[in-house]
């Protein structure tokens, strides 16, 4: 027969085993939790930096769009005035003023027209400031009546300013256009420079600047 303290010994060895493994399990929870925190963060940080990368692009993409649409623009700029919703008036084939209504507005060349509907391959396009959104119109029609309504397009946000520069073809630059000193009606509302600079300025990336060559 197994002496007694043999059996108290054995029973005490089976409570250290039982103790010391029970130890194991909580250390080994606290160690899953501890990592299991720090891989949750990680994860939630390698999200958050590619949530601001998705972001950063498409503002990039918005901003070239932009500047690649007004340098079209620009570029096809027609000779082609406009009657303005009076009928009687004609508005330059290119506009820029100290107090319109916009700060860009031209008649451009080379609209696409692949459905062949019944309208001109000219199009009447205008830009402006609306609080900090840069918004382009366009009709479909080019003497256009208080009956048509525009396509308005918001290209982009976060928009301080857009200016343009006029070089004209005695080598100066205007503000303006078509510059005061242009001589008669129709001269002055066929009018074209012979280059633009846009001028965009953007709350998050500064001043942006692109010099068009306008075509003869």
């Amino acid at each position: 027969m197994e002496p007694q303290h043999a059996k108290q010994r054995r029973a005490r060895m089976k409570r250290l085993v039982r103790a010391f493994t029970l130890i194991e399990i909580l250390v080994a929870l606290a160690i899953f939790g501890v990592m299991s925190s720090l891989a949750y963060a990680a994860l939630g940080s390698t999200l958050s930096s590619a949530d601001l990368l998705n972001a950063r692009m498409n503002r990039l993409q918005s901003v070239q769009r932009t500047m690649r649409l007004l340098s079209s623009d620009l570029m096809q700029t027609s000779p082609r005035p406009v009657r303005t919703e009076f009928g009687d008036t004609l508005s330059p084939a290119l506009l820029t003023t100290l107090s319109g209504d916009f700060a860009l507005e031209l008649t451009r060349a080379g609209w696409g027209n692949p459905a062949g509907l019944p309208r001109s391959t000219l199009q009447r396009a205008a830009y402006r400031l609306e609080g900090d959104e840069l918004v382009r119109y366009h009709w479909n029609v080019l003497d256009r009546t208080f009956a048509n309504e525009p396509v308005v397009t918001v290209l982009l946000d976060n928009v301080e300013s857009l200016q343009f520069r006029y070089y004209q073809d005695n080598g100066e630059w205007s503000d303006i256009w078509p510059p005061s000193e242009q001589p008669g009606a129709e001269v002055f509302a066929r009018a074209r420079p012979r280059a633009v600079e846009i001028i965009l300025t953007l709350a998050d990336e500064g001043e942006l600047s692109r010099l068009i060559e306008v075509a003869p």
